[in-house]
């Protein structure tokens, strides 16, 4: 995780020099407040994987003299598939068109679909594979 923390930092510092430059050469302040706000978010990810990174053990990729073969074996966990979010984020999106026309009938509709969606991702099942398949 370090190698990406390292690419959040050289983002951040580009960003952050980025709208100093732009501010002092162009006097536009949307723009400006933009490359800030692009900065604050990479370092926002750039801590996060700093914070991470100091809680796991050294990857193969944080290793310069590493060998392919290092990466070998398990790579880890993974969720299953669901199609919940997919769901929640139709719903979100109706809810959106919703109130950008103002039509309180389809926005009850929504709110009643993201519920149910939320509820769907928070509640699903998922069996879990058995230790000796």
């Amino acid at each position: 995780m370090k190698v990406e923390a390292r690419l959040f930092d050289i983002t951040t510092a580009f960003f952050f020099l980025s709208a100093i430059v732009y501010g002092v050469w162009s006097k536009e302040p949307v723009g400006t407040v933009a490359l800030i706000l692009t900065g604050g978010l990479s370092l926002i990810v750039g801590t996060y994987f700093h914070f991470v990174a100091r809680r796991l053990d050294q990857r193969p990729e944080d290793n310069p003299d590493a060998e392919v073969s290092d990466g070998a074996g398990e790579l880890g966990f993974f969720s299953p598939g669901s199609y919940w979010p997919v769901a929640l984020a139709a719903s979100a999106a109706l809810a959106a068109f919703a109130m950008a026309f103002w039509q309180i009938w389809l926005l009850v509709i929504a709110v009643v679909l993201i519920l149910i969606a939320v509820g769907g991702l928070v509640f699903e099942y998922h069996t879990r594979p058995n230790a000796t398949d």
